[in-house]
């Protein structure tokens, strides 16, 4: 299992459009991914999960990825998170 936190840095913070990215992204791979913000644990594969965390801009959260494919799979939602929702 790795994990590593981040800083969310785009306008919006995770809404709906950067959501739906980051579910596309995450279920390309067969590894076990959640994302914490604060004592909150839900399955990054999960749009209504994402959502309902309610990811502003300013706020970290934690990403914890268990499986075989967890290096890339932290290696794209790193990414994703710092280079492409930037314009979101």
């Amino acid at each position: 299992m790795i994990q590593r936190a981040f800083t969310i840095k785009n306008k919006l913070g995770l809404h709906a459009r950067p959501a739906a990215l980051f579910v596309q992204l995450t279920n390309k791979f067969s590894s076990e991914i959640f994302i914490q913000k604060d004592t909150k644990i839900i399955n990054a594969k999960s749009i209504m999960g994402i959502m309902a965390l309610g990811i502003a801009r300013g706020e970290v959260i934690t990403v914890k990825i268990n499986g075989l494919d967890e290096e890339q799979a932290m290696k794209e939602i790193e990414n994703l998170i710092e280079e492409k929702l930037l314009d979101q």
